[in-house]
């Protein structure tokens, strides 16, 4: 194994590991927004109100998306495990 190789499998491991967070942090920030919009308008500043409806969010999507997160990660896995007697 060369170190290309290496740059390689480590650039692959960062676009899976955002390509799998994305969708979660994505809808959080979302739902943050949306309530700190509300917030402002409505004058109140509580900072625990915003905490549950990003929790429901961020579960919810897990939840919707998790065949495809897991497909990500074990397609990953597959590839790397693979790779490994043409690497060494």
């Amino acid at each position: 194994m060369d170190s290309q190789d290496a740059v390689d499998m480590g650039r692959q491991a960062v676009v899976v590991a955002l390509l799998v967070g994305s969708p979660v942090l994505l809808a959080g920030m979302v739902v943050g927004l949306i309530v700190g919009l509300l917030q402002a308008v409505t004058q109140i500043q509580e900072q625990s109100i915003a905490f549950l409806p990003k929790l429901l969010a961020m579960l919810l999507t897990i939840s919707l998306l998790a065949p495809w997160l897991i497909n990500q990660m074990v397609q990953y896995s597959h590839d790397l495990i693979s790779s490994i007697p043409t690497k060494l």
